[in-house]
């Protein structure tokens, strides 16, 4: 026989309780974690400034390091540019160096080609000052320059090279030379001085004659002490100005050449056509034609020495077809 069903009452007392008793739980649990939640948040905040701090101590640490590293690394590269430079003149030099042993090694050649002609040249020069001195001293002496050259002119010009070997290693004996010469002539006419290249040592007496006064002889010996006018280390321009603007078919006339090379290329050319300027008529000459040669670069070495025999060579025709005497000096000190 069935037995009757019972009713279940899902909503019972003790259901009830339960859940309530859940409830409680619950809304304790979200009580303590509100009540701790603040505190919690304070110690992160705390902890978390702490390690802000120590990161922005650290930054500055960083930066003053870096600060630096960048004042080193900037002494490095101002000291690598500096390196780089020394680096770059000494490279100059060494190619520099480089050259003038190529060189070197290039003259050695034409030295020993030119010893000889020095020498013969040296021997052809003493050769010649003992000839003019044995004329010296046949002549009157009252009517002699120094090294035998005749001082009867009325008017006289100097010739003067000016270039850096005469300056270096000739300028106190040149200036030696000149005063002398005056001394040999205590009145002419007229003065005048110019450089190998024709260029006037006053220029307000261009073309004309400077009078012949003590203060005006004072004055060229005093301009001569710092003259150094550009010169190219040959007189022919000088001696072709001075006959062109100064010389006369009434006049006497010494032109005075002084220096030690010749650079042109062609001493006959050179003679070829002093002689169409100072042709006066047959064998008479416009002007004389006096020289003084300076043994600046005798024992120097190189083929400069080859310009100083040709100037001498060169002197040496000049003086003997145009009346006058080349004098070689054995020294180029005073």
């Amino acid at each position: 026989m069935r037995r009757p069903r019972r009713d279940v009452e899902v909503f019972s007392l003790s259901f009830l309780d339960c859940i309530c008793c859940g409830f409680g739980a619950i809304i304790l649990l979200l009580t303590l974690t509100r009540m701790s939640e603040p505190r919690a948040i304070e110690t992160a905040q705390t902890e978390l400034k702490g390690r802000i701090a120590r990161l922005e101590r650290e930054l500055f640490e960083i930066r003053g390091e870096t600060e630096i590293l960048n004042r080193a690394l900037r002494g490095r590269r101002e000291q690598l540019s500096d390196e780089q430079v020394a680096v770059a003149r000494l490279q100059g030099d060494l190619s520099h160096l480089r050259g003038q042993w190529k060189a070197s090694k290039e003259l050695s050649q034409v030295q020993d080609i030119l010893a000889g002609r020095m020498l013969a040249a040296q021997q052809e020069l003493t050769e010649e000052m003992k000839r003019l001195q044995a004329n010296q001293e046949r002549r009157p002496r009252e009517k002699s320059l120094v090294a035998g050259i005749p001082a009867d002119s009325e008017y006289v010009v100097f010739v003067i090279d000016t270039s850096g070997s005469m300056q270096r290693f000739a300028w106190p004996a040149l200036q030696q030379k000149m005063a002398q010469t005056l001394d040999a002539y205590p009145r002419v006419k007229g003065l005048q001085v110019m450089n190998d290249e024709g260029v006037y040592m006053f220029s307000g007496y261009a073309g004309k004659w400077i009078p012949d006064t003590p203060a005006r002889r004072q004055a060229v010996l005093q301009r001569l002490a710092g003259w150094n006018a550009f010169s190219n280390s040959s007189p022919v321009e000088g001696i072709e100005a001075a006959i062109r603007t100064l010389a006369t078919s009434s006049s006497k006339i010494s032109i005075y050449v002084l220096g030690d090379e010749f650079t042109g290329p062609s001493i006959e050319r050179v003679l070829t056509e002093v002689d169409r300027l100072n042709a006066r008529g047959g064998r008479d000459r416009r002007v004389r034609i006096h020289g003084i040669g300076f043994p600046t670069l005798f024992g120097q070495g190189g083929s400069d020495e080859n310009t100083t025999v040709r100037f001498a060579m060169l002197m040496r025709a000049l003086c003997e077809r145009n009346g006058g005497t080349f004098v070689g000096l054995n020294s180029a000190s005073p």
